[in-house]
């Protein structure tokens, strides 16, 4: 991955986005010698949404087959629950 400075970015931003556009790149910003972001092209970052939502989906399925076997508590159990903890 090649990487450009903050200052670079902003000096030249359609040079840094045409390389990510066209050349398919990805392209590291830095400040003061320490990455702090990427520029990415949109498919890039769209798989990536995808793969959060896959993520936060297998999740899902596995506190509900969780609360199946070890069943749930009301709000209120839970609020009980909580303040006799305190």
């Amino acid at each position: 991955m090649t990487s450009v400075t903050a200052k670079q970015l902003k000096d030249h931003p359609t040079d840094v986005l045409g390389r990510v556009q066209y050349g398919n790149e990805r392209v590291a910003v830095t400040r003061y010698g320490k990455e702090v972001a990427v520029v990415v092209p949109i498919e890039d970052a769209r798989l990536l949404e995808r793969l959060e939502d896959l993520i936060d989906a297998k999740d899902v399925l596995k506190a509900i087959e969780e609360a199946e076997r070890e069943g749930t508590i009301s709000l209120d159990e839970l609020r009980q629950k909580l303040s006799r903890q305190t």
